[in-house]
């Protein structure tokens, strides 16, 4: 059975809830030698609506915290400029400790140095997000066809893994596909009680969704599936089976999940990557070409997949080319500075349907 996506005019063909950041980047110089910085407004669950947007033209929506001050007018314009619509709970800053927009500081490394990411999220508005805090009913009154999250977001608070949970029962009360992509970053549920709290907040939230998003480590760390050890396997980062291995167990464990799509990444060197993507739908399996990227910023790249990908579901695109647009999107994502999309729709669907990089004249 296909996914029931409703097919009527909707105010938002897609809302996702997470928190907004911004990321410091001095590009391929060390943070601890950086001078200057590029300023990028992201978040692993905004980036999506943001590239649905700008590049795949959907009226799209984000919920999440909006602080009132320089920075956050900062992210309001970024905001504004992706063409996403907001709905801000807002918090007042002190002038001194907050509460903050959270900072995400990260280089992008280059040849065998590995990019390096760490956080301040000290004080962030976004975790004190609550169930309450935003009149559901009211952001879907003109109906709402895809609801997303991401696991970024559930390892905040506690308050925030409710919130999520809240989010899709709402949603699915006026009959939106849910979906959620898992994220995991060992960093931040470290700091929350490890891998332990991550499968246990994890777990209660997937028995919600319709479409999961996540790779190996993911469904291991994040949903404590069994599988091969992701540290220690020898095999390649492109082997299909593995990934369609854990993904049979994964949904075994969940029947209400209609689907499972998740990149394949093999890094020979910082700018040097394999890319491909696989797709698990209502029991059928689909594999997308491999692509040789030049990567300039690895960063929103899994996100650039989630969001092309569902431009082609919801699009009524075969599964396939569903797929090969996600596929495509998120390798075009990693050729630009940023975490969000700078792509048009025709150059992803020529490059999803085998265009090269010759000169276009």
């Amino acid at each position: 059975m296909p996914l029931p996506i409703r097919t009527d005019a909707c105010a938002l063909d897609f809302l996702s809830l997470g928190a907004l950041i911004h990321r410091l980047d001095p590009g391929s110089i060390p943070f601890r030698k950086g001078r200057t910085f590029d300023i990028h407004v992201s978040g692993g669950e905004y980036n999506v609506a943001a590239n649905l947007a700008d590049c795949f033209g959907l009226r799209t929506g984000v919920a999440t915290a909006m602080v009132n001050y320089p920075i956050g007018d900062l992210v309001q314009g970024r905001v504004r400029e992706m063409g996403v619509t907001p709905f801000y709970k807002h918090f007042e800053h002190d002038g001194v400790r907050g509460p903050n927009i959270a900072t995400v500081y990260s280089d992008r490394g280059h040849g065998v140095r590995a990019p390096v990411v760490f956080y301040n999220r000290a004080n962030e508005a976004a975790a004190q997000l609550k169930p309450g805090d935003f009149d559901w009913k009211k952001i879907m009154v003109g109906g709402c066809k895809w609801f997303h999250s991401g696991g970024i977001f559930a390892s905040l608070s506690e308050t925030t893994s409710e919130l999520i949970i809240d989010g899709m029962k709402a949603a699915k009360a006026q009959g939106a596909i849910v979906s959620f992509d898992l994220n995991y970053r060992a960093k931040l549920w470290k700091s929350v009680g490890g891998d332990k709290r991550a499968v246990e907040v994890l777990r209660r939230i997937v028995s919600h969704v319709d479409c999961l998003i996540g790779n190996e480590e993911d469904m291991q760390k994040g949903l404590g599936v069994k599988g091969p050890d992701v540290t220690k396997t020898t095999e390649s980062k492109l082997d299909t089976d593995v990934f369609f291995g854990m993904i049979d167990n994964t949904v075994k464990e969940f029947p209400n999940i209609k689907l499972v799509a998740t990149t394949l990444r093999e890094v020979h060197s910082t700018n040097r990557h394999d890319w491909a993507a696989v797709l698990w739908y209502e029991g059928k399996k689909y594999a997308s070409p491999t692509a040789h990227l030049d990567v300039i910023d690895r960063i929103g790249g899994g996100d650039g997949f989630a969001s092309g990908t569902i431009f082609g579901l919801m699009s009524g695109r075969e599964p396939q080319q569903a797929l090969n647009l996600g596929w495509a999107h998120g390798a075009l994502l990693t050729t630009y500075h940023g975490d969000t999309t700078m792509a048009t729709l025709a150059e992803v669907e020529a490059f999803a349907g085998g265009g090269g990089a010759r000169v276009q004249r």
